[in-house]
């Protein structure tokens, strides 16, 4: 299964987001969706799996959770939109990925694109995509794109659109 990950859009969806994940099964978004028309789009587009961000409003938060918990081909995933990063978690999430470490875990928020291992937490794999949105401090707008097969997840790949504030023809 190829996905395709997203985050921080704010309310502003890149053309070049479709191109990118044209041949990716699944979208997975992070939070801070901005609006439900980004949502919707991408949801007409792949198969959608989305949390809330905190710029979200209720619209968005009555539409997706806060939290989402799933088996993709036999690895446990766990997104959310606030979580922090290996090792300074939130003390939330830290108390949950005590009890029970995810095999995948993905956060947005920080706007820092970061693919790394928690070597306190077994084989988990944290993932944030950065942001994809006009909105925040970061200078480029970011994507990942992954398989994920038998357990595994392999061909990770870190996507550049361009410089935030540039708009896609």
């Amino acid at each position: 299964m190829k996905i395709g990950l997203l985050s921080d859009t704010h309310g502003y969806l890149d053309d070049k987001v479709l191109s990118y994940f044209d041949s990716c099964d699944e979208i997975w978004h992070a939070g801070d969706i901005g609006n439900l028309e980004v949502a919707d789009r991408l949801a007409a587009f792949k198969p959608l799996r989305a949390v809330y961000g905190n710029v979200d409003d209720a619209a968005v938060r009555r539409a997706h959770p806060e939290h989402a918990r799933f088996d993709c081909e036999g690895l446990d995933v766990w997104i959310t939109h606030i979580g922090g990063y290996p090792p300074r978690y939130t003390p939330e999430v830290l108390r949950e990925l005590r009890q029970r470490p995810p095999d995948i875990f993905v956060c947005g928020h920080s706007h820092i694109l970061r693919v790394m291992r928690d070597p306190k937490l077994g084989k988990l794999l944290y993932l944030n995509p950065g942001a994809a949105g006009q909105h925040g401090f970061h200078q480029i707008k970011t994507l990942l794109r992954f398989d994920v097969q038998a357990g595994k997840v392999s061909g990770m790949e870190a996507i550049e659109l361009g410089k935030r504030g540039a708009i896609s023809s």
